[in-house]
């Protein structure tokens, strides 16, 4: 899954499932100025691994660990047993474009040891919510890939570029106007289908600063936010009781009667049709 969150920079999230590894070395990745972030999502015994073509003895990866590739460097790892892990490729035009979103000097190099798993928490985490989107990627918005995107390249420059996260980094909420002019923008692509650097400029904001600002005027991220105003917006029309729940669904941009449900359960603790019979009751 690629977005464009941050200055046109492509990120992107792959899910990796190897379970007959070939045995070879893998495939070398062009040299650019990026880099490979990796959580394991199963253990990885011990493999060898080569950077810039001095070899080193990996020590096992457990699930959740983290590792950081330069691929500045020609990074190549043996593949000789199962592998199962989410790869964020993190180009250092979006560090870039964080920093000077916060007005910050530029990251020079992210610290870490190429060898040595990470436990962070954090990275495990966002690792694991983009895992069902990139499983059933059409049930996933625009909205919630720049926001995923976003929060793990923020994440990685303060962790590990040493980017602050103090006062400079803290703003206010949103302006009356700009809060009214983001749910409008919002309700008006309830399928998600909007970039969120495309209601920040409308808001004259950066995409980094329009998403804390926006947390903290509703207490949402704007994707939660949509799709809570997608079940509100299908409340309604259930009331009126004039559509079918799949035609209810279309209209309330949810892929189909299925992902609909499933979200409004997660929402509201019941079915759309349970939650009609109760309420009109």
């Amino acid at each position: 899954m690629v977005t464009r969150v941050l200055r046109q920079a492509e990120l992107a999230a792959t899910e990796l499932l190897i379970d007959h590894p070939p045995g070879r070395i893998s495939d070398l990745i062009p040299r650019q100025d990026a880099y490979m972030v990796c959580c394991q999502l199963r253990e990885k015994a011990s493999f060898e691994y080569w950077q810039e073509g001095k070899a080193y003895k990996v020590p096992p990866l457990r699930a959740g660990d983290t590792t950081i590739h330069d691929l500045k460097r020609d990074p190549a790892a043996m593949i000789d047993g199962p592998l199962h892990t989410m790869m964020w490729f993190v180009p250092r035009q979006a560090l870039n474009a964080l920093a000077d979103e916060a007005n910050l000097s530029h990251i020079d190099e992210l610290r870490f040891d190429p060898c040595v798993g990470v436990g962070d928490e954090i990275i495990r985490q966002i690792s694991a919510s983009m895992l069902p989107a990139l499983r059933s990627p059409e049930q996933v918005s625009r909205l919630f890939a720049d926001h995923v995107a976003l929060a793990l390249t923020a994440h990685v420059a303060h962790a590990y570029g040493g980017m602050p996260t103090g006062p400079r980094l803290v703003k206010g909420g949103l302006a009356p106007w700009q809060e009214r002019r983001a749910k409008q923008m919002l309700i008006a692509n309830l399928s998600g289908d909007i970039a969120l650097a495309e209601i920040a400029k409308a808001c004259g904001l950066s995409v980094s600063h329009f998403s804390r600002a926006f947390r903290k005027s509703t207490g949402l991220a704007p994707h939660a936010w949509l799709l809570q105003a997608r079940v509100d917006h299908a409340m309604t029309l259930i009331r009126r009781r004039d559509q079918s729940l799949s035609e209810v669904a279309l209209a309330c941009g949810f892929v189909d009667q299925s992902h609909f449900t499933r979200v409004f359960v997660q929402r509201v603790g019941l079915t759309p049709r349970s939650w009609h019979r109760v309420t009109m009751s």
